[in-house]
């Protein structure tokens, strides 16, 4: 198993949100992301919503950094840690602007992008931006076949039953041969399209038993990564025993890749959190670069 973070600042909700983050801006971002790239953690996080009405901003949170613009600026402070979209709204794209726009990116990270992507749900912003609501799981589906037609090649080629394209120059596109495409979703069928059509599943909000027995309905192809989340944030430094028990929890349910949210009072303290979480994980036999 390797272990991701779920960077702070980038997403505020009301319930999780540490005081220190609000004033927070781009190089306390940085300082955290540089330094779980020289600890070796796997990856950094970065969500999308483009609005999000006023009456769920109060329950889930109104802060969002844009993931481009800021994987951009990540990527030229770090080396080696994979940045991840978790997630983009496949439907609020056309599968040839993410190819662009996150191939881009995969060249000036050197080929550290990981596409998680999702079908999404808030009906508001669906509306606001002029995307389809009804039948997103069906044109979700077609995109993630687009995009991967799409992605890395300069003349991509696909003929789907929403997306259609050839005779189409993409440069520059992503340097990997194959982009990792991560499936977030809290739903069996999401675990399916991860299956069919992904290379990882990134679900949320699900308890360990739940995830369990969907796992043990749909069992994972090999090769296929299984990013499951701690349910709180963790303490290293203050509950060490807590940290390495939750830990040891998501490998045995299945994780090959824990996302962990650290709980902190700031940048210092963040950055040595993730340090002495790095001492619990080894014992585990938890990887890290």
């Amino acid at each position: 198993m390797r272990i991701g973070i779920v960077t702070p600042v980038l997403i505020q909700h009301p319930g999780t949100r540490a005081d220190w983050e609000t004033g927070a801006g781009i190089d306390d971002v940085a300082a955290i992301a540089v330094a779980a790239d020289r600890l070796g953690f796997h990856h950094v996080t970065c969500s999308e919503h483009v609005a999000v009405p006023t009456d769920v901003a109060a329950e889930r949170g109104g802060t969002y950094w844009d993931p481009l613009s800021t994987f951009g600026y990540l990527a030229a402070r770090t080396t080696r840690i994979r940045l991840v979209t978790q997630v983009l709204v496949l439907g609020y794209h056309h599968p040839l602007e993410i190819a662009k726009r996150y191939g881009t990116l995969d060249r000036i990270s050197g080929g550290r992008v990981t596409l998680g992507l999702g079908v999404g749900s808030l009906r508001e912003e669906f509306d606001l931006i002029g995307a389809e609501f009804e039948g997103r799981g069906a044109r979700a589906d077609d995109a993630l076949r687009a995009l991967r037609a799409g992605l890395g090649r300069s003349t991509p080629e696909y003929h789907g039953e929403f997306y259609d394209f050839t005779d189409m120059v993409v440069e520059p596109h992503a340097v990997q041969d194959r982009v990792p495409l991560w499936i977030g979703g809290r739903t069996r069928r999401s675990l399916r399209r991860a299956v069919e059509l992904g290379d990882g599943w990134v679900p949320f909000g699900l308890r360990l038993d739940d995830l369990r027995a969907m796992l043990a309905a749909t069992p994972p192809p090999a090769g296929m990564d299984v990013v499951l989340a701690a349910g709180r944030p963790l303490d290293p430094l203050g509950s060490p025993d807590a940290a390495a028990r939750a830990l040891t929890c998501l490998r045995d349910a299945g994780a090959t890749i824990a996302g962990v949210t650290l709980d902190a009072s700031g940048v210092d303290h963040y950055v040595d959190q993730l340090a002495t979480l790095v001492e619990l994980a080894h014992p585990l036999g938890i990887e890290f670069d």
